[in-house]
């Protein structure tokens, strides 16, 4: 499975290239991860990582302990190493900007779930709750549930805290860094919060894209954007007619802009740049709320 490892007989952290690929191996069944040449050395740095984390110097007791280990704690340590948790706040405004209009232009009309199929340390989920905030005013947190969910427990803990740096809170509206942080005085290393009103919109819960969903939804938006890139084809188009499966009949799948939806084209509308809807059958309303 996978380019065979182009390495040295042993890596630095003393597992064989063997054992290298047996790791990439299990994180691609449980993961999805599609295997790419030239990561052979990040996944050497970050199993040693682990090693060191856990006090192990002898590599066969590392693996052992992987394949064995009934709790699938120590697998699942190794797997929020392996993950790509690279986000922003206000990031593709584009989207951001569609949604508030579509709020705004639906009135709060009965309450909602959004949910952000792949929220890392918390940036994008929060961001969502700011913009229904600033689409229905004071009424959002009983209009507008967030459901943030991802597969790194490490991540989950990061997005719960919601304390960020006066750096990474940069990109959104200067406005928004006033109203909806506390604290963050003292220059761009400064540490910020996000404000209580915000935090109660966005529930946080683990979930892997790539096993089978539990039962939740239907949702009137998807957000799952910029993870699917990590995914082989064939995982692509199977997460993806999952997460169409937990659409409203009128609601919209939202993915990152360098992502698309090709091969799929016969189940899906597109809407706009990234966004997209089940295929509508003849009669059913295209639009919800009104696109704007």
């Amino acid at each position: 499975m996978g380019s065979p490892l182009k390495m040295q007989a042993r890596t630095e952290n003393g597992l064989s290239p063997a054992a290298l690929l047996r790791v990439q191996e299990m994180a691609s069944a449980r993961l999805g991860m599609e295997h790419r040449p030239g990561k052979e050395l990040l996944l050497s740095v970050r199993t040693g990582r682990h090693m060191r984390e856990l006090g192990i110097s002898d590599p066969g007791e590392y693996m052992n302990l992987l394949e064995t280990d009934p709790t699938g704690e120590r697998m699942q340590e190794l797997l929020d190493l392996l993950t790509t948790n690279h986000t922003a706040f206000w990031r593709e405004p584009g989207h951001f900007e569609w949604l508030r209009d579509q709020l705004a232009a639906a009135h709060g009309a009965g309450q909602e779930t959004i949910w952000c199929a792949a929220s890392s340390s918390g940036e994008e989920p929060y961001t969502l709750a700011m913009v229904a905030r600033e689409a229905l005013g004071p009424a959002a947190p009983e209009k507008i549930r967030i459901l943030a969910t991802d597969v790194s427990t490490r991540m989950l803990d990061t997005a719960r805290a919601g304390i960020y740096t006066q750096e990474r809170i940069r990109p959104l509206p200067e406005a928004w860094q006033q109203h909806y942080f506390e604290g963050g005085r003292g220059g761009p290393e400064a540490q910020c919060r996000v404000k209580a009103e915000i935090r109660q919109m966005v529930h946080f819960r683990r979930l892997n894209l790539v096993e089978p969903f539990p039962a939740m939804g239907p949702f009137p938006y998807i957000f799952c954007r910029n993870v699917m890139i990590y995914f082989s084809q064939e995982t692509r188009m199977q997460i993806v007619q999952r997460l169409l499966q937990r659409l409203t009949p009128t609601g919209y799948l939202l993915v990152g802009y360098a992502e698309g939806l090709s091969g799929l084209e016969a189940d899906t509308d597109y809407v706009r740049p990234a966004v997209y809807r089940r295929k509508q059958k003849i009669g059913v309303a295209v639009r919800q709320g009104g696109e704007r």
